[in-house]
């Protein structure tokens, strides 16, 4: 496999975007290596980019990063997309990843729209550090974990950061089901087909609303 690739920028990882430039630059601040310039993308990713799982999923800029950057929030698709595309900004090989998981981070309301505990194409970042492919996934940023009541996922550049199997009070919490792999971009229509055969088309055309203060009420 040529690594090369997956440096390049994307369709929706689109490191040639002037707006995602400009944020690799600010947040990889004075980092002289990979690792941590790959940790200081993670932890801005995850907390900077204020998660919304209600964007209209039918819509390819909710799986851009750029958008994810001009907007300030996004789901998990765009949010390690944009992962991907600051570390290829900085020369750092990278791919987005993706999985199928059960008792994903949620209120009863997402789950109402969705018809299912099913979250299909879950998103990781898959990063190229020290010769090692290692996963990260900067979806659930610091404040919603903490109205969940689940520590947030912490990552260390060596070590795969996938998912909150517990919570705090030590309880199972989610859940991986089936690994679909790493792709060279996000594939948007393969996405979105599984969504429309399995979620409810009131969650595809974009139902709206505040998932932080849902989640500030369900705990």
């Amino acid at each position: 496999m040529n690594q090369n690739e997956f440096l390049e920028p994307g369709e929706f990882v689109d490191s040639d975007h002037p707006a995602v430039i400009e944020y690799a630059h600010e947040i990889a601040g004075n980092a002289k290596t990979d690792k941590q310039q790959v940790l200081n993308f993670y932890y801005a990713i995850r907390d900077d980019i204020r998660y919304d799982p209600y964007l209209p999923v039918a819509d390819p800029a909710s799986y851009r990063a750029s958008d994810s950057v001009l907007t300030r929030r996004g789901w998990c698709v765009p949010k390690a997309a944009l992962m991907a595309a600051c570390c290829r900004i900085y020369n750092i090989p990278a791919r987005p990843g993706y999985a199928d998981v059960k008792n994903h981070l949620a209120t009863q309301r997402l789950l109402d729209l969705l018809g299912t505990d099913l979250f299909a194409w879950h998103s990781y970042c898959d990063i190229l550090i020290d010769g090692k492919w290692v996963k990260a996934t900067p979806a659930f940023n610091l404040s919603l974990c903490e109205k969940f009541g689940l520590k947030p996922l912490e990552f260390d550049g060596e070590t795969d950061s996938l998912f909150h199997e517990f919570d705090q009070a030590g309880n199972k919490h989610m859940e991986y089901l089936e690994d679909r792999g790493p792709f060279l971009d996000v594939p948007f229509e393969q996405i979105l087909a599984t969504f429309k055969e399995i979620y409810n088309p009131s969650y595809i055309a974009g139902a709206g609303g505040d998932f932080h203060a849902e989640a500030a009420q369900t705990v």
